[in-house]
């Protein structure tokens, strides 16, 4: 643990972003599953509402810092893929 006040102080905010990092990252990973499930249904409409409210969170997240910007255009193509795909 750290001894100077200031590097309690930033330990302590390192603890709170990991926090909120963390939960944005299982919002988004909710948001992908949301999506797979429609498509796994078979129901379109709700797929691409899914996969529209998906991207949007994906590109704040990414935005954010919380996720690569690799990786959320890599999620982002996949799912539009698996739509598109659909029959």
């Amino acid at each position: 643990m750290a001894n100077i006040k200031s590097a309690r102080k930033r330990a302590h905010q390192a603890v709170q972003l990991r926090i909120h990092n963390m939960r944005l990252r299982t919002t988004v990973r909710t948001a992908i599953k949301n999506v797979n499930k429609a498509l796994a249904a078979g129901n379109k409409d709700a797929a691409s509402k899914a996969l529209r409210d998906s991207q949007r969170l994906i590109d704040r997240v990414v935005a954010k810092g919380v996720m690569h910007r690799n990786a959320g255009d890599r999620h982002k193509s996949r799912l539009a893929h698996a739509l598109k795909g659909m029959k």
